[in-house]
């Protein structure tokens, strides 16, 4: 082996490494991207839980239960219901991912030594953020027994509990990850194949000639981008009805609400990802350079939308940052409708914020297609 040359073909590969910026990117700062976002923002004990409180009782010893329980950490008490439905809606709705539920005669009970039942309703749908909450209000339950029992003189505290804490897993009651994961796998795999489809396909026409053959017909840009992703809306509703089928015969994943509405949001989900396919081709005129830009975009999509790690155990910057991706609320509908059975009179925020995502990628793309042809 001849040291020159190969010291020859290695100093040329370091020289056509540094020419090239989209390499660098990809070697420097994609490694600095994932330390951050693993470091700073994926967290796997979730806090801090949104819950509403229905205090039929509104006595002294119903708030101190209330403040038992947010003092574990694991809940933070954001509103009061009127009533036990309105209590059950705000979980559905996903503004609260637990509810207390004291019934009126609480304090009553209590004082005359009678058992006093208490209701923590928690959403089980993400079994790994349900669990430590599931615990921390047995855990309250059983602190506050033991309090009154040592107060109380001749109770038998194996036979009668003074505080029956009664804590209701909603939607997975048997705390299956499968339920949790599958709905999540829709969303993933629309968003991420669907955006690399798009971008690649754009750019290969460019490179091979072909998107300039397009450009000299009569055909407007804003026709030739819908032209170039109608056919891949037929392939996300594809892959989707294939994971929904495969999902609810295998892993027994529950479809409780109206697929009618899932499949109309979905559209909008589609076409938001197209169009940020087709803005990520415009950012390079080769296929590497737009696989390296895609991750960018890929990464944050799959560790900040709520896909793998629960958004709620996330600092308030990661969370602002999950909050810009159309996955982050598509994944909010899908198990909402799957899971919950719930329609668009709780998800309707998100479907807006979809069709606001849907209208501006696709907007900007063209506008940015347009200056990339001049």
């Amino acid at each position: 082996m001849n040291r020159e040359r190969l010291h020859a073909m290695v100093r040329k590969e370091f020289v056509q490494m540094f020419r090239d910026p989209a390499t660098l990117r990809l070697v420097l700062l994609v490694p600095l991207m994932q330390m951050l976002i693993f470091g700073y923002a994926i967290r796997t004990d979730v806090r801090n839980l949104p819950t509403v409180a229905f205090d039929q009782s509104r006595t002294q010893e119903s708030r101190e239960l209330v403040q038992r329980l947010t003092a574990t950490g694991n809940f933070v008490l954001r509103s009061h219901a009127e009533s036990y439905e309105d209590a059950i809606h705000e979980v559905d709705a996903g503004r609260a991912r637990a509810a207390f539920v004291i019934p009126e005669s609480y304090a009553r009970d209590l004082k005359r030594g009678r058992p006093a039942a208490v209701q923590v309703l928690v959403d089980a749908s993400d079994p790994s953020s349900s669990a430590s909450a599931i615990g921390a209000a047995q855990m309250v339950g059983q602190q506050l027994n033991v309090e009154i029992v040592q107060r109380r003189t001749g109770t038998d505290m194996a036979s009668r509990l003074p505080v029956d804490v009664r804590v209701r897993p909603l939607y997975n009651p048997s705390l299956r990850s499968a339920v949790f994961v599958v709905p999540g796998i829709i969303g993933m795999i629309l968003s991420n194949i669907l955006i690399l489809l798009t971008a690649m396909s754009l750019v290969r026409e460019r490179e091979t000639g072909t998107l300039e053959q397009l450009i000299v017909t009569p055909l407007a840009r804003s026709e030739i981008m819908l032209g170039k992703i109608a056919p891949y809306v037929l392939v996300g509703y594809v892959q989707m009805t294939t994971v929904l089928i495969a999902g609810h015969l295998i892993f027994a994943v529950p479809m409780r609400g109206p697929l009618l509405a899932l499949y109309a949001v979905t559209f909008l989900f589609i076409t938001a990802n197209l169009g940020m396919g087709l803005f990520i081709s415009t950012l390079g005129r080769t296929q590497a350079a737009v696989t390296q830009s895609a991750i960018f975009i890929l990464l944050p999509n799959v560790l900040l939308s709520g896909f793998m790690f629960p958004r709620e155990a996330m600092p308030p910057l990661a969370q602002a940052m999950g909050a810009l991706l159309p996955l982050t609320y598509y994944l909010q509908i899908v198990r909402g409708i799957l899971l919950k059975g719930v329609g668009m009179a709780e998800l309707w925020p998100q479907a807006l914020a979809l069709a606001f995502f849907a209208v501006a990628f696709f907007t900007f793309s063209t506008q940015r297609f347009h200056k990339t042809l001049e």
